[in-house]
């Protein structure tokens, strides 16, 4: 098996555990993963009693569309900042109810992205708690580096590969973190 696939599976396995026993059901908004979040954790045994679902939000309009973020903050702030992290997982938690925790994430994973953002990602979890909604959010640096990727001669679609699976990996410990028993209305 595949080391990354590994490890994602790893912490996918980790955080059904974690969310069943703080009786939570996460939702996710994903952007440059394109549903790999949802397809991890659902080869996890178990995991249909704490996922919610994904929507899979890839371009702008339907960030636009989908999850009710403005027009002119996509324009504005660019799809990939914290501000649509934030409103991507506030949008996905405020479309499914029974969810307690939503996760997003938006990236550039290259290799033609604009150099101060090409292997950068913002995820924000939002928790649902009794007095509102908790964000918390989180600038992601994926892996391989624009450095790293170059020094290694990776083509494009190498690159793409590994910073997804990078970036799915860095959302799924940043939900391991937030989750615990106290959040959501327990």
């Amino acid at each position: 098996m595949d080391h990354g696939i590994a490890s994602l599976d790893g912490s996918a396995t980790e955080l059904v555990r974690k969310l069943i026993e703080s009786g939570q059901n996460i939702v996710f908004a994903e952007s440059c993963t394109a549903g790999l979040l949802a397809a991890t954790m659902g080869r996890v045994p178990g995991v249909s009693n704490v996922l919610a679902g994904s929507a899979v939000v890839y371009q702008t309009m339907t960030k636009h569309k989908w999850l009710n973020i403005s027009e002119d903050v996509l324009r504005d702030a660019g799809p990939v900042s914290k501000i649509v992290s934030e409103l991507m997982a506030q949008g996905v938690l405020a479309n499914t109810p029974h969810a307690t925790i939503a996760a997003s994430v938006t990236g550039h994973l290259g290799p033609d992205a604009p150099r101060d953002l090409d292997g950068i990602a913002w995820s924000t979890v939002a928790v649902r708690e009794k007095n509102g909604i908790t964000l918390h959010s989180r600038r992601l640096q994926l892996s391989p580096s624009t450095t790293a990727a170059a020094d290694t001669q990776m083509d494009g679609l190498a690159i793409r590969h590994a910073r997804q699976q990078s970036a799915a990996q860095l959302v799924l410990q940043f939900c391991v973190q937030i989750v615990s028993p106290s959040c959501g209305f327990s």
